[in-house]
């Protein structure tokens, strides 16, 4: 029986023939050709001013924090459900990360559980838009407006989701995405930061070539100590070939979605029972299960099919005890039942019957 992966990519004629003429033709001053295309045509689709390509979105969100100036003394609020790359980058530059739990319809940030935790200290939001869910950005914007806050959104699994007919990304002072193999599109590794901001934007570049700006005629003179997290030529001709497949790329992942539901019904929670004015992009299909020992015999007889399946993410203050953390009601309990199925793009209709199978095998065999 084949391995059904929990995702990957797609990689077509487009792919090997962008990468393919930047393996060939890429170099000299012809070595950022590819990475410049990339970033222009990612903020045109976005509707955004500006964008930056990095080496991951991690990097992208370090770059953005420190040209905001977050750093000892500033707090940073973020969700309970979060991958540590969230976190990261808030402890690597002196500032305190103070978590706050979800809302357990979408199992992004609580807006109220934000209210409760800016204290003077306070400099940012972190939106997570969690497995391709979207934050409830007006709520936050107005948060954020009324306390003079800066709005993040991490949209690194929302490629392509949809807010008020706004994309997901282009709503924040900046926003940061990935391009890692598990995503909706991929560069192998990589992240992308976007920005209306050109003040920002500068700063990031600049942050992001050792500290040296563009004004700079002297050779080999950095202006301030900066990072270096780029994305080379040949992984930007990857990403700008996914690019022009988005929209294929994102029917998909929206038709392996609705199969799920369609096949699972009513009987499991999922993450894109949303309202009428957010439109996920679907990157990763999650259900509910009723208990943390459903869960796991649900997981071991997928594994047991040669099926892969993953956690839920658990609350960061679980993995960390010592980060101060409000509450984390819903996200422990999110954790405890929560799987994430299957979304590779080569996912037949008859995989996701074998999975939904299993599924509802495993709900019927834990009594009620």
């Amino acid at each position: 029986m084949k391995k059904i992966q929990y995702v990957s990519p797609s990689i077509g004629d487009l792919e090997i023939e962008y990468v393919n003429d930047a393996i060939r033709t890429g170099w000299g001053s012809k070595c950022y050709d590819y990475i410049n295309r990339f970033e222009r045509e990612f903020a045109e689709f976005h509707q955004v001013s500006h964008a930056h390509a990095t080496s991951s979105c991690t990097g992208a969100l370090h770059l953005g924090l420190a040209a905001l100036g977050v750093g000892p003394g500033d707090e940073v609020i973020l969700a309970e459900t979060n991958w540590v790359a969230t976190l990261s980058p808030i402890i690597h530059l002196g500032a305190t990360p103070v978590l706050v739990d979800i809302d357990p319809s979408s199992w992004c940030i609580d807006p109220e559980r934000i209210k409760e935790a800016i204290t003077p200290k306070t400099k940012a939001v972190i939106a997570t838009h969690i497995y391709g869910n979207l934050c409830d950005l007006d709520a936050i914007s107005t948060i954020c407006e009324e306390h003079g806050l800066y709005l993040i959104e991490d949209a690194a699994e929302a490629f392509g989701a949809k807010y008020k007919g706004r994309l997901a990304g282009s709503i924040g002072v900046f926003s940061v995405f990935s391009f890692h193999g598990t995503k909706t599109m991929t560069t192998g590794e990589g992240g992308m930061f976007l920005t209306n901001n050109n003040d920002l934007y500068e700063l990031v570049c600049t942050l992001n070539n050792h500290g040296r700006t563009k004004y700079q005629t002297k050779q080999f003179w950095p202006d301030m100590i900066g990072y270096k997290f780029k994305m080379s030529n040949i992984q930007a001709a990857l990403g700008l070939a996914q690019l022009h497949r988005s929209h294929e790329l994102i029917e998909r992942k929206q038709l392996t979605f609705k199969t799920y539901r369609s096949l699972l019904g009513s009987s499991f929670q999922m993450n894109q029972d949303l309202d009428d004015h957010i439109k996920p992009s679907y990157w990763m299909p999650t259900i509910i299960v009723e208990s943390s020992t459903q869960k796991e015999l649900i997981i071991k007889k997928l594994v047991e099919h040669n099926i892969d399946a993953r956690t839920f993410f658990w609350p960061l203050s679980l993995i960390f005890p010592r980060i101060y953390s409000h509450s984390s009601k819903h996200a422990q309990s999110s954790a405890d039942r929560g799987i994430n199925l299957p979304s590779p793009y080569d996912i037949s209709v008859a995989d996701i019957e074998l999975i939904v199978e299993l599924i509802k095998n495993g709900n019927k065999s834990w009594p009620k």
